[in-house]
Parts: structure tokens; sequence; C-alpha cells
């Protein structure tokens, strides 16, 4: 944790032009870095960006970890296969078994994957040289809330039918008929678009969020160095606060990895499941 701080004041700085003058408060603009490449595909333009490459590494390192990890399983599991078994286990256990019940076995590889590519892209928000999460760019929790919503709707319709599927979404049982009027329109947005949003939502937030006071306190540090006056006494207390936030920012990553997971799998629950 100490060394990710440290890179962090040190590529923060660097990046916010240490020879100004006055402090350089962060901006959004570190969220649209520069494209480093781009192209078009079937009339659509890409752009290749610092933030895409971060993603890249991270899904990248998280699959060959857990390829890694069980690409030689023994009865007695070593470190690396026993924490990637074990992670798995939370997932398969905690949350499909425990939240959709025996019909959500078959989930389990979806969610397991959902949780460690989450994990793995927030993760790199604490790591030294990155220091930024993907999350915390709000197209990437839109994708991912995307991709679950066509997933519990299409499981929803080819478990239900689509005609009970969309009713019981529409109706939810033991609301009077006279209610209808007003319940039924607040059902089908909660279900079909508020959902999603606040899934997107929610994760993009906490990580938006956590990198803006890492960058606050980690530049306040070096500003507070490079001033020159009786402030330079306070750079220590804005360090310790960079280092104490990079912990909680360790609590966040799991956190919003473990909540997105578990709102998919009770979202799928509901698919499933008719509602009675």
């Amino acid at each position: 944790m100490t060394s990710s701080a440290l890179a962090l004041v040190n590529v923060l700085a660097a990046e916010s032009g240490e020879g100004d003058s006055g402090f350089q408060s962060p901006t959004i603009e570190e969220f649209y870095p520069e494209s480093i490449a781009s192209f078009s595909l079937l009339g659509v333009d890409f752009e290749i960006t610092r933030i895409t490459i971060i993603m890249w590494i991270a899904t990248i390192a998280i699959g060959a970890l857990l390829v890694a990890a069980v690409r030689k399983p023994s009865i007695v599991p070593g470190k690396m296969q026993w924490l990637a078994e074990s992670g798995y286990s939370v997932v398969r256990d905690g949350i499909a078994r425990d939240v959709i019940g025996p019909k959500g076995l078959p989930f389990a590889p979806f969610l397991a994957s959902l949780f460690f590519f989450i994990l793995a892209n927030n993760a790199m928000s604490i790591i030294p040289f990155a220091q930024i999460s993907p999350n915390s760019k709000f197209a990437v929790p839109l994708v991912l809330a995307v991709i679950c919503w066509v997933i519990y709707n299409y499981i929803g319709i080819r478990e239900q039918g689509a005609a009970k599927y969309f009713k019981d979404a529409a109706i939810p049982p033991g609301v009077p008929k006279a209610a209808l009027i007003l319940v039924t329109p607040i059902e089908l947005l909660q279900v079909f678009v508020i959902r999603p949003f606040t899934l997107a939502v929610r994760l993009f937030a906490n990580m938006f969020a956590g990198h803006m006071l890492l960058v606050v306190f980690s530049l306040g540090a070096v500003y507070l160095l490079q001033v020159g006056n009786f402030s330079v006494v306070f750079a220590p207390l804005s360090f310790l606060m960079a280092l104490v936030m990079t912990f909680f920012e360790l609590l966040v990553i799991v956190l919003q990895a473990y909540v997105f997971t578990v709102l998919m799998a009770t979202y799928l629950n509901g698919a499933v499941e008719p509602a009675h």
C-alpha cells in the first residue's frame, strides 16, 4: 500500500504540472485521456486510451492468474489454487446458491467472471503507475449493466415465457386493481430502466469518488512539500490521509465487486423464479 501511495504522488504530481504556481486541483480531464490510437470498424470510430490499456492489463492479469491457479490442480491445493478456489466458492456458494437457489449453480461461472473482472479493474485504482480504475469512467459500468440487463431479461423470458414475464413485471401480486394505474408504470420503469442505471451508477460513483479523494490528498501532500513555507508541516498529514484512503479504497474495491455481483444474482433470481 505504501508503494502504491508513493507512486500515486509521483504520477499525479507529474500530470498536474509541478512547475505551476498554486495548488493544482484535480479535474475530470483525467477521465478523458488523449487517444493513443484510433480506428474505424463498420463505420464506428474507436479510440484506444490509457484507460483502455489499463482495462486490458487488468483483464489479462486476472485471467492469467486464474488459469495459472488451476492449470495443475492438486488434491492439496497450493496457495494460488486455494485462493482461486476460495474466490470461486464465495461466488458459487455465497451468491449463486444462496441468492438464486439450486437453479443458480449454472449461473455461477458467469457471476464469478463478472466478480473477478470488476475486482481486477477496481484494483487498478491503487496499482502503482495505473492509479485509475476503468470503472471510474461511466461507459465501462454502463456496458456491464447493459450486459446484465440483456441476460436477466432473456433468462426471465426463457424460463417464464414472454407474456408471463412481462405481466409479472408490470403487475406485482397483491396490488389492488385500482392502484395499478400508478404501480404498473413505476414497476416497468424500475425493472427495465432503473435497475441497469443504478447498477452502473453505484459502481461508477464509488470508484470515481475514491479516485478523486486519493488524488486530492496525494496532490495536496506534493503541494505542501513544495510551497516552501510553514505549510510544509502539514504535508505528512496529507500523505497519511492518502495512505488511509488507499486502505479504505481497498475495502471499496472488494465491496463494490461483491455488491454488483449480488445484485445481478438477485435479478436472476427474479427471472428464474416468478413472483408469487
